[in-house]
Parts: C-alpha cells; sequence; structure tokens
C-alpha cells in the first residue's frame, strides 16, 4: 500500500469485485445444496404421515417444502444477478482502458440492491456496495436497505402451494391442485439416497421437525 495516497488501480479493483461474487455464488451453491438434502428428507416424512393419516401434520411440513423451494428459487435468482453484475465489470474493464478511470452503472446498482435482499449473502453484498461506492461506480446504499426484507405474499399464496405439494407426494391422495398433467414422474429431483432411513429414525426425526415448527 502506498504512504503517498496513490489511488487504487480501478482493474485491480473489478478484478478484486469479480472473485468476491465468484466467492458468494459459491456460497449460495452450498446454501442450496443444503437445502435440497434436507427437502429430500421432508418429502419422505410426508410420504409416510400421509400412510398413516397424519393429515396436519402433512400440512405443516408441506409448508416447510414450499418455504425451502422459495428459498432456493431467490438463491438461483441472486446468481443470475451475480452473473450480471459480472458481465457490467467485463464492461467497466473496456471502458477503463479508455477512459482510465471507472464510470458510474445504474445497473451495478439496480443488481446490488436486489443483491442484499438475501440474507445469506446480505452483509457481504452490503460491504462489496460500499467498495463499490467508494470508487464511483454506484451510489452508496443506506444500512436500512438491510432491515425490513420480508416476503410480504407468502401467507397469500403459501395455502394454495401447500395443497399442490400434498397432491404431488401423495399421488393426489392429499391436496388440491388443478390441470395436473397425468403420468409426470414423481420426485425427479429427488435423491434416492434417503430411502434406507429406518422407520424409527423416520419418526424421531419427524418428532424432531414439527416440534421446531411449532415453536
Amino acid at each position: 500500500m502506498s504512504f503517498f495516497g496513490k489511488k487504487p488501480d480501478p482493474k485491480e479493483q473489478v478484478r478484486d469485485w469479480k472473485s468476491k461474487l465468484r466467492k458468494e455464488q459459491r456460497v449460495i451453491d452450498r446454501q442450496i445444496n443444503a437445502i435440497q438434502r434436507e427437502e429430500a428428507k421432508v418429502k419422505r416424512s410426508i410420504k409416510e404421515a400421509a400412510k398413516k393419516g397424519q393429515t396436519d401434520v402433512c400440512k405443516i411440513l408441506a409448508k416447510e417444502v414450499v418455504q425451502s423451494r422459495r428459498a432456493v428459487s431467490k438463491m438461483y435468482a441472486s446468481k443470475a444477478q451475480m452473473n450480471s453484475v459480472m458481465m457490467q465489470m467485463q464492461n467497466q474493464l473496456s471502458t477503463i482502458r479508455m477512459a482510465g478511470s471507472i464510470q458510474k452503472s445504474t445497473e451495478v446498482m439496480h443488481s446490488m440492491q436486489q443483491l442484499v435482499k438475501l440474507p445469506e449473502i446480505q452483509r457481504a453484498m452490503f460491504d462489496l456496495s460500499k467498495e463499490m461506492a467508494k470508487a464511483g461506480l454506484m451510489e452508496e446504499m443506506i444500512e436500512d436497505t438491510l432491515e425490513g426484507v420480508e416476503d410480504d405474499d407468502l401467507e397469500d399464496e403459501a395455502d394454495e402451494e401447500v395443497e399442490k405439494v400434498l397432491f404431488e407426494l401423495t399421488q393426489g391422495k392429499l391436496g388440491e391442485v388443478e390441470a395436473v398433467p397425468s403420468g409426470l414422474p414423481e420426485d425427479t429431483l429427488v435423491s434416492e439416497t434417503v430411502e434406507k432411513e429406518s422407520d424409527e429414525e423416520e419418526e424421531e426425526e419427524m418428532s424432531a421437525r414439527l416440534a421446531q415448527l411449532r415453536s
């Protein structure tokens, strides 16, 4: 680091930002894998509960499936936003060669505003946005951006989605859904590695999950 106040190299800054974004994408990938593994277990629990006629249990667990699917959907959207930012970073490198400095980008500003809404990477993205603002790439975001990030329509649509999940996992024995195509393969996205779990382990896991959801 220079003792004479020399400004950082814009090209190095852009490369550093791209590296940090790729790192956060790997964080999201790990989160997605963990959620999907857990979802596979919940789906098995739903099937077992359905066989025993435990409708209330099925609905509680189905809501967890709905929430996990929404979380994964948001994470994939955030990865797409990161890719958009990295494309803008590449454009910045071309601009730096011509203008010699970083230029402000409304596209980057918009993408970063969306990225700070994802809890798993919220702090990292906010800190990165501060670096970008300091370098002149975007306007600085206020700390309040991190607060009050809620999915307001979750409850409005949850019941309908829960019914669809129940219909899907119980082969139509529970739940309702409109215009369901016949002959669709069941659980195409679910790993079958959990199929050999014992009934006793399944009962204990389901009981613990219900206790957590109800608390």
